[in-house]
This record gives C-alpha cells, structure tokens and sequence, in this order.
C-alpha cells in the first residue's frame, strides 16, 4: 500500500482505533496522525477514541484526541488502526461508514479486510509495525518514533511474545536511532501498575482456579469488585497475561464482568491453543496466543462453553 497516494487529495482525513484502546492502538493511532501532520500539508485531521489511559499521554497531540465523537461528520478519507472488524471501532464506526474512501490497517488475523483498501498482515507484531513499513522515513520524527515502539512494546509483551520476528527487532533498531527514552516507555507504560491495579491483580490471583487437569487457568472481576475497587476497565490491563504464566497452563482465562451475566472475555494461550478461533466461533476475534470475545450467562456457563473448544484442540 502507498499510503500517502491512498490519500491523496483528501483533505479531511479522520482516524480511529479499536474500543478500550490498549498501547498498539493508541500508539498506532497517534503516530498516524503525527505523520500526516507531518507529510500532508494543510490537512484537517481527527482523531477518535475511547478514552486511553493516561499512561499514554506523553505521546505527542494526546490532548487532540476527540473522545467525545462528536465533531466533523463526512470525511474525504478514514483510517481505521488496530481494529479486527467494523463493529470494534465503536461510535466511530458510523464516521467510517459515510468515509468518501476508506482504509483498512490492521494485523489481527481475524480480519478480513472491511476497507475499500485494506492491508492487514497477521503475521506482525502489531499495527505499529506495520504502519511503520508504510511510512516514508523523510516524515518520522522523534514523537512519532516514540508512538510505534510503545505499540510494538505491548502488543509483543516487551518483545517476548512469539510474534516478535525478525523484521520487528530491525524496526526497533530503527526507532532506537531517535531521541525518546526507550527504558522510561517500557517501565512506565507496561510495568508500572497502580496500588489499585495491584490489588485487584492480586485479589484475581487468589480467587483464581484451575482445571482442566491444570492445563487451564480462569480469573474474573465483578462488578462488585470494580465498585470495590472503585477501578476503571484500564486497571484491569495485564492480568490475563499473569495468568498465562502460571506453571503447567495452556490457556488463561479472564472475565470481566461488564453487566449482569454479560462478560468480556480475554484468552491468552502458550501454544497448544489457537485462542483466535475460539473467539470467532462467539463472535469475537484475535490472535492465535490472544484474543476475546463477549459472552453471556454466568461465570460457570462461560467457562463451560470455552472449555468445550479449549478441550477439543487439546486432544488433537
């Protein structure tokens, strides 16, 4: 894809990531619009989002973001970042609808390329990755730099995921040539964790339970807990990646209980598992090591429903 002849001639370009935007997509999304800022003279830009959270808001025109979605209606050209179908985009998906043209950029297998001109590369760390093959090196700067490495950064786990390959350590050499602090991002935006956060992550922890002869491992937030807690679904970034490292698992499992017997479900899998197909099958989509779905019932009729796949590719 030649991005800037893609757009070529817009003048109102709007962009958007998936809801409860994680580091891929913020950074994807804000290092997007730094560049045009920085390649297409005159252009008028919006940016939408759920609100990040604000471990994120060193990244260069955070405070432009549009949370509100409300604003410019009809754009000469949309960008889509990071989101694995339509429906993922959320109230800004009706901005991308009426798009004069429409792209598609992501790296979520799942996706099946819903742009008028979509590239999405399931092989990628991330969508930082792949945006950064896209970009002319004339037009990345030190802020834009600093955006593409902290999506890399937690879409492969600081680098110890099994997406990280080859061409991804090239382009966090790349990026290691800009002036941002590499070691700050990392601690502060991935490590760092609230005294809320720990609590809750270890409270999850406890009450956590395992079966499937220990090949499985479940945890879940009510919404009693978050009352509690008095957390914010950003407090709960991590805790399925916790569990995924407890000795002897397969498959972690952790629901979020958004509304009563309606569950957000995020599925991590060390191998055996393709986590992806299971969360299309309800719906959701992903990565073959993670991905999620919403689900409905109570906490054992969830886990039975994902037991049933989880165990049938177990005994392939």
């Amino acid at each position: 894809m030649d991005l800037l002849k893609e757009l070529e001639g817009a003048k109102k370009i709007g962009i958007s990531g998936h809801v409860r935007p994680d580091g891929d997509c913020v950074g994807s999304c804000l290092a997007m619009y730094n560049y045009l800022l920085n390649a297409m003279e005159g252009v008028e830009l919006t940016l939408f989002l759920q609100p990040p959270a604000n471990v994120f808001s060193f990244m260069k025109n955070f405070d432009k973001i549009n949370t509100s979605f409300v604003g410019i209606n009809d754009f000469d050209a949309y960008i889509a970042l990071d989101s694995g179908d339509l429906s993922r985009l959320g109230d800004a998906e009706p901005f991308f609808r009426r798009a004069k043209k429409k792209i598609c950029i992501d790296h979520h297998v799942s996706n099946t390329g819903y742009g008028d001109v979509s590239l999405v590369e399931g092989e990628a760390s991330s969508t930082c990755e792949v945006i950064y093959t896209l970009f002319d090196k004339k037009y990345i700067d030190d802020d834009i730099a600093a955006c593409i490495y902290t999506g890399i950064v937690h879409d492969t786990g600081v680098f110890q995921y099994s997406n990280t390959k080859k061409r991804t350590f090239d382009i966090i050499g790349d990026l290691t040539e800009y002036n941002f602090d590499t070691s700050k991002i990392i601690d502060e935006t991935f490590y760092q964790k609230t005294y809320v956060q720990n609590q809750i992550l270890g409270r999850v922890l406890t009450e956590s339970i395992l079966f499937m002869d220990g090949k499985c491992i479940a945890g879940i937030v009510s919404q009693k807990m978050m009352r509690f807690y008095d957390a914010v679904p950003t407090d709960l970034e991590g805790i399925v990646n916790q569990l995924r490292v407890t000795k002897g698992v397969e498959v972690a499992i952790f629901l979020h209980e958004m509304r009563p017997t309606e569950y957000k479900v995020s599925m991590r899998s060390n191998g055996k598992v393709n986590v992806s197909t299971i969360a299309q099958y309800f719906g959701g989509g992903g990565h073959v090591r993670a991905a999620g779905c919403v689900l409905n019932g109570t906490y054992h009729d969830v886990l039975n429903n994902l037991s049933k796949h989880i165990e049938k590719q177990l005994e392939q």
